[in-house]
């Protein structure tokens, strides 16, 4: 099966960089699969979504991802995003003290739930 460069770079650090055969990634019109061979693309990521890759080496990562954009050329995929935290790394609990704690009537608060509720589906949980 083919395979594809991944790089997954959030501002603060590079969190993974490997091959794959497999992306996916919740853009502001959707969401998009990525195979290798895909249409070269840019998109902008969801304010607040998940994110797979799925490695050559039968691993599997998820990430919470908050804004950026998402490269897809013929030398690979990049994900660029303004925060982005590994599905092992998010502490559940807070996760859901700060959906509970957001305000659904302030635009930040409407925003910190959509964050808090894309850590969630990253570690597997309920929201």
């Amino acid at each position: 099966m083919a395979d594809m460069h991944v790089e997954l770079v959030a501002v603060e650090r590079r969190l993974w960089s490997g091959e794959a055969n497999f992306v996916l990634a919740r853009t502001t019109v959707g969401d998009i699969g990525v195979l290798p061979g895909h249409e070269p693309t840019l998109a902008q990521m969801e304010d607040a979504g998940v994110v797979r890759i799925d490695a050559t080496d039968g691993t599997q990562l998820t990430v919470a991802v908050h804004g950026g954009f998402l490269s897809i050329t013929p030398e690979g995929v990049t994900v660029l995003a303004e925060f982005a935290e590994l599905a092992e790394d998010i502490d559940v609990a807070r996760a859901r003290k700060a959906l509970e704690r957001a305000d659904s009537e302030d635009p930040e608060g409407v925003a910190a739930a959509k964050r808090a509720q894309a850590r969630l589906r990253a570690a597997g949980e309920a929201e």
